[in-house]
């Protein structure tokens, strides 16, 4: 059995928002107030301006990291464990409700299509009270799979 080769596929703007676009696994990583990392797994997805998009809470560590200290580093992956990845570093911008609103429904439209009762979601983030983080890409590695250096695979 051939050994899996790894492979790093550096990629343009449009290129990584195409490869984000289908997947909406991620670990996001803020900064504590001590400049420690602090990571959150989560759901995101890509907004219309070529953002990548989180719904999360006031309250939760990343947003409040997020607006102290904008830098942020995203690992998007695949659904396959295995599958390919990418980090992205960014600057996250924090928008609370109410006028999270409409942005939080970009974000669900474009993750998860219609919803069968807009007013009713639009209600329930406003009484939730969540907010969305903005992520600008500045930086980005090449899209990745893991396996084996290619100098191992030679003599297979």
């Amino acid at each position: 059995m051939a050994p899996n080769i790894a492979t790093n596929t550096r990629v343009s703007l449009d290129e990584l928002l195409d490869f984000v676009r289908p997947r909406h696994r991620a670990v996001l990583l803020t900064r504590r107030a001590d400049g420690g990392p602090q990571g959150s797994p989560l759901t995101c997805g890509v907004d219309d301006s070529g953002r990548i998009v989180v719904s999360t809470y006031p309250e939760r560590a990343k947003t409040r990291n997020a607006k102290r200290d904008g830098r942020v580093s995203l690992i998007v992956l695949s659904d396959d464990w295995n599958g390919p990845w990418v980090q992205i570093d960014g600057t996250a911008e924090v928008v609370d409700s109410p006028e999270s609103v409409e942005p939080l429904v970009e974000y669900y439209r474009n993750i998860a299509g219609e919803h069968p009762d807009w007013d009713e979601y639009r209600a329930a983030m406003v009484t939730q009270g969540k907010s969305i983080i903005r992520i600008t890409p500045e930086r980005w590695g090449p899209v990745a799979t893991g396996g084996f250096p290619a100098r191992l695979a030679e003599g297979a």
